[in-house]
């Protein structure tokens, strides 16, 4: 099912933000070594909230939730994103999308797309690597133009990808001397270059070819089940469309009309626990963030009143005196944060 959708802004209180550690600007290899999201003191007048992608691919690493735990933060949030991700031969590899950018610009998070420097030899795969870790230098300098950067961080988002053919070929330059140094092969360059070579030609090849692989993209989602839900509800694409006439394309893991209402379903599931991970939940919230502040819904060209549902599923019955003390904290400030932002929480 094809929903088309506007969103003008966000509007949105967050209430399982974790407290984040505050490091000075000089200590940014620290943070980044030690923490997943946290501030950065850059002076007496300036703060940021930060938080880093150990890969491209959003199904690692739960980097939606690093993203949620900077929320809370009153002043410029960024989150940084590498351009490509190679783990060597016998590992993945993992390429930016746009459809990341896309929804890190509709939350108004500024995007610095970096690239690894260093890097340590698996102990378990010999064409393997791990560890991997961000030139510090380079994020540092985009850190400052983006504090004197004075428009939102869907113009800067836009004007960084403009940098995205150099950034990835200085990730391959340090690929390439990260695998003569610890003597491992990597994946083959050759597909590699050849959408390099697309991106250089600029930010709107980058944009097309990206939207492109994000509707391939959303259009494989919609049609299969993965194996963290339990669903039982129609999949659907949701095309939002901004203030500026830009495009972005979204999946709904479910959807159930009921007269002119649509309910607009994120699931998350958990096999062995009684309750999903805090980080799965997180996942799922940023989806809800991006559902509440939906307008404008259509489908075959009929309005619709929309309603967002984050659906838990877990395969044991739920039972709430078998929850531990922190599921039951996590229970009561979704609870809260539901209520609060206009968004319904279903379990089993």
């Amino acid at each position: 099912m094809d929903i088309l959708a506007k969103i003008k802004g966000i509007k949105y209180n967050p209430f399982l933000c974790r407290n984040l550690k505050i490091f000075d600007f000089e200590n940014l290899r620290m943070a980044l070594d030690s923490c997943a999201s946290f501030i950065l003191n850059i002076n007496k007048e300036n703060k940021i909230a930060i938080s880093w992608w150990v890969s491209s691919k959003r199904t690692r690493s739960y980097p939606y939730a690093r993203v949620y735990d900077t929320l809370n933060f009153s002043g410029k949030k960024i989150t940084i994103i590498p351009v490509i991700k190679d783990e060597g031969k016998e590992g993945d590899r993992d390429f930016l999308q746009w459809d990341t950018v896309s929804l890190m610009s509709l939350l108004g998070i500024y995007v610095i797309i970096a690239y690894y420097t260093e890097a340590e030899k698996s102990k378990r795969y010999r064409h393997k690597i791990t560890n991997q870790r961000f030139d510090t230098d380079y994020i540092k300098e985009q850190i400052n133009k983006i504090l004197s950067y004075q428009s939102d961080a869907l113009h800067w988002n836009l004007f960084h990808v403009d940098k995205v053919g150099y950034i990835s070929q200085k990730a391959i330059e340090s690929y390439l001397k990260i695998s003569k140094k610890l003597k491992i092969e990597m994946h083959s360059w050759t597909s590699v270059e050849k959408r390099i070579n697309k991106l250089l030609k600029g930010r709107n090849d980058f944009m097309k070819l990206s939207r492109i692989l994000a509707k391939k993209a959303q259009k494989r989602e919609s049609l299969t089940i993965q194996p963290k839900e339990n669903l039982s509800g129609i999949k659907a694409k949701i095309t939002i469309r901004n203030y500026l006439g830009g495009y972005y394309y979204f999946t709904s893991d479910e959807i159930e009309l009921k007269n002119d209402t649509v309910f607009l379903i994120e699931g998350k599931h958990s096999k062995t626990n009684f309750l999903p991970s805090l980080e799965d939940i997180k996942d799922g919230l940023l989806k809800m963030i991006l559902f509440t502040n939906l307008e404008d819904i259509k489908i075959n060209g009929k309005k619709y009143h929309p309603k967002s549902v984050l659906k838990l599923t877990t395969k044991a019955n739920f039972d709430l005196q078998k929850l531990n003390n922190t599921q039951k904290h996590i229970l009561k400030f979704l609870d809260k944060e539901a209520k609060t932002n206009g968004f319904l929480v279903k379990i089993n």
